[in-house]
């Protein structure tokens, strides 16, 4: 196998890992919990995407990484980072912004997920010196949007509830 099809089948494998987890275990638990309760775990998960800022190390990833994409999704990992956190804790002050917010995190947290697949993807990533990041994109990228499609999910399935 080329790096291409071990990349992609990593991704992929963990794409369907999460999916199983989080329609057989997460989400029947979450379903239980009020809205906005049950999207404060889900957020969580985002709170730790400052991660996305070692891809700006040199150690860790090759000095020859492409500086714009590699700029890219490191502030844009951190950005959502905020947005995530910003809204766990407007959803913990019950806070009628809010859901506002949770919307606002996961349009922008998605976005910058798809781009830097996308632009990655252009650049043939799989084949530049990521190193030990080589994991971010195979590993937690996966569970990342798995926990955005499940936010997508109840935000327009239960919104009714909050009002």
């Amino acid at each position: 196998m080329d790096s291409f099809q071990i990349f992609g089948m990593q991704f992929t494998l963990s794409l369907l890992v999460y999916a199983l987890i989080a329609r057989w275990y997460v989400a029947p638990g979450l379903a239980r919990l009020p809205l906005r309760d049950a999207l404060t775990p889900l957020l969580f998960v985002h709170a730790l995407r400052h991660l996305g800022l070692t891809i700006l190390v040199p150690v860790v990833t090759d000095p020859n990484l492409p500086h714009a994409w590699a700029m890219q999704v490191g502030y844009g990992d951190l950005l959502a980072q905020l947005l995530s956190l910003l809204s766990i804790l407007a959803l913990r002050a019950r806070l009628g912004v809010a859901l506002v917010l949770v919307w606002i995190f996961n349009l922008e947290g998605t976005l910058d997920l798809l781009l830097a697949i996308y632009h990655g993807l252009g650049l043939h990533a799989y084949n530049l010196p990521l190193r030990s990041f080589w994991y971010v994109p195979t590993f937690i990228v996966p569970a990342l949007l798995v926990t955005h499609v499940m936010m997508f999910s109840m935000l327009v399935k239960r919104s009714r509830e909050v009002r």
